[in-house]
């Protein structure tokens, strides 16, 4: 597995950023459940074995694991989500912007640089570069995209054990065949995105 360097933040650095953070989001592609977004600003120097794309990592356990590590050592990090009535009421890609909007805007450490997986984001006075994959390409993007996951994924099994009947402990609100049964069955919850296809 290729892992993320941070040449990105190492050349930011240098040019006199003191804090860049990484941003992303997971679940956008869900039926039910928000999206959510984290933000993390590394310190100078911080290397940690195993940080990339948290979709490519194995197990809640490990990616869990990671996600101590990284908190343990962030300069600062941060997770927000959007609602599904947000997402229904301005559409998933400005739900997915707006959380990460949210990162940035409850820092403590205020970013003076961004790093954002992707090729969009929202328009802002902060200086931003957006990388496509930037999960793999950039540790603090790979960190954000860990803290996002084993958060969003931990929160939907909480749930599933409300809303047994959606398979919310595998699927974490992706559309499954399972989900799709569930949602046919019992109907949809408050936590279904309604702008969504919700049958099949």
């Amino acid at each position: 597995m290729n892992e993320p360097n941070d040449l990105f933040e190492k050349k930011l650095w240098q040019e006199g950023y003191k804090s860049v953070m990484g941003l992303d989001e997971v679940g956008r592609g869900c039926l039910a459940g928000p999206v959510v977004a984290a933000g993390v600003i590394l310190n100078p120097g911080t290397t940690i074995e195993g940080v990339t794309d948290s979709k490519v990592i194995k197990t809640h356990a490990r990616r869990a694991e990671l996600a101590a590590e990284i908190k343990n050592n962030a300069l600062c990090w941060t997770i927000k989500e959007c609602s599904p009535e947000e997402i229904d009421e301005i559409n998933i890609l400005r739900a997915s912007l707006m959380a990460m909007e949210k990162c940035v805007n409850a820092s403590d450490t205020h970013p003076d640089y961004l790093l954002i997986d992707g090729n969009k984001y929202l328009p802002t006075v902060i200086p931003h570069q957006c990388l496509i994959k930037g999960d793999m390409r950039s540790i603090s993007i790979g960190a954000a995209s860990i803290l996002a996951k084993v958060y969003r994924d931990e929160l939907m099994h909480e749930l599933h054990d409300k809303y047994p009947h959606y398979g919310w402990n595998t699927n974490v609100g992706y559309p499954t065949k399972k989900h799709y049964e569930g949602i046919r069955s019992k109907g949809i919850t408050s936590h279904h995105r309604k702008s969504f296809r919700l049958n099949v």
